[in-house]
């Protein structure tokens, strides 16, 4: 079994930073949470490849009270050696996914800021993750070659409540939704409070359509801008 794909189906095996930890342990001893458990465990007995390998790692790496950028994506990447737990984020080396590409294409546009070094970073945004982005897929697992297969089993009553967790706190904070899906969760942030953009997702498909064309957002200029303007 290879170590790029998820092994077990024990919440142990799956660190995270203090400050999730009441949320997520409520979550696992819930009957949703422990359904999905159930779920991940018929799944790997019948031999399904499933990545990543930890799926809580934006929970990890990104504690509640660090958190100063959430993006929102869907679910994990599908494709062997791709997924290492964070949305959009791939594993040093792995060639960057069109929706990555658009992204580090915007940075560049909006900021001036050069694309990563290949293979290492490459299209890993775990510098991102350890500085206060939370990278939050809403569904945690998916199989080899299946996308959005773990949809609805669970992941996502977890995945909303992080979002209300970051939300309700004391700081302001900058929310970047992409796409339908992602605007979906703006009902769980308080949009007086936070800063929430709002754009297509950047994959090729929608990236430069209307109504709002990820590429051109500026959503990086004016998270810089606002968060600036907070800190006085």
């Amino acid at each position: 079994m290879s170590a790029d794909q998820l092994t077990s189906a024990d919440p142990a095996d799956w660190p995270v930073a203090p400050g999730w930890k009441p949320l997520v342990d409520a979550f696992f001893a819930s009957a949703v949470g422990q359904r999905l458990l159930g779920f991940l465990r018929e799944r790997l007995e019948a031999g399904a490849v499933i990545f990543p390998p930890r799926p809580l790692r934006a929970l990890e790496l990104t504690p509640p009270e660090d958190v100063r950028i959430v993006i929102l994506g869907q679910d994990p990447y599908h494709g062997r050696g791709q997924a290492e737990g964070l949305a959009f984020s791939v594993a040093p080396g792995v060639a960057l996914p069109p929706s990555l590409r658009n992204i580090f294409k915007e940075l560049e546009r909006d900021l001036g800021t050069p694309w990563p070094a290949f293979p290492s970073p490459g299209g890993s945004l775990v510098k991102w993750a350890t500085h206060g982005v939370l990278l939050l897929n809403t569904c945690l697992t998916v199989e080899e070659g299946q996308p959005a297969s773990h949809s609805g089993r669970g992941w996502e009553v977890l995945t909303d409540a992080a979002i209300r967790h970051v939300a309700s706190g004391e700081r302001p904070r900058v929310f970047m939704l992409w796409g339908s899906h992602a605007q979906s969760k703006r009902a769980l942030i308080d949009t007086n409070r936070h800063k929430v953009l709002v754009a297509n997702h950047p994959s090729p498909l929608s990236a430069l359509r209307p109504p709002v064309p990820f590429i051109g957002c500026g959503h990086f200029g004016q998270a810089r801008a606002w968060r600036e303007a907070e800190r006085g």
